[in-house]
């Protein structure tokens, strides 16, 4: 992913693209959960958002499992005839095609005990405190999730968030 050149616009704290002249830039690393991401290949409430989100950041993280959680979501769409075969190829390889850009964030000891911890703190599956600890383990600029529960304990663990409504 190419990086983009960004304005911050304080009165929303929200970093924008934009000609600036002498204004200060910054880079937006931005990590996605499956339940956000998956909005980019399936036409849905809110995935005019999640394209907007991705045209701004500087750079894409994702966990490991976020790749086979959308892939899943994606074929159970096909299995259920809400999507054809031709349609879940070719979500399938736009997928794969932007995690040829992104960074993906592993599972290492770290981000397991980030995960425990979430998971002793917070009403959450186990997948949505890996993904809100891998996030926290690479350092991101903002969190993008379509899930509420993770929102809020991604939040309280100390991430900027956007929460996707859908």
């Amino acid at each position: 992913m190419e990086a983009a050149r960004f304005e911050v616009d304080q009165s929303r704290c929200i970093a924008q693209q934009g000609n600036f002249a002498g204004k200060a830039e910054v880079t937006l690393n931005v990590f996605f959960d499956s339940s956000a991401l998956a909005k980019r290949y399936v036409e849905e409430k809110g995935s005019e958002r999640v394209q907007a989100i991705l045209s701004s950041a500087s750079t894409l993280a994702v966990s490991v499992i976020c790749i086979p959680e959308i892939v899943s979501a994606l074929y159970r769409r096909r299995r259920e005839r809400k999507l054809s075969t031709e349609e879940y190829q070719n979500a399938k390889a736009s997928l794969l095609s932007d995690i040829d850009d992104a960074t993906i964030i592993g599972i290492t000891q770290e981000v397991i005990a980030q995960a425990v911890a979430l998971l002793e703190q917070f009403s959450l599956r186990g997948a949505d405190a890996l993904h809100v600890a891998c996030a926290s383990e690479w350092s991101t600029d903002l969190f993008v999730s379509a899930d509420n529960r993770q929102c809020a304990a991604a939040r309280a663990h100390g991430l900027r968030i956007e929460a996707i409504r859908g």
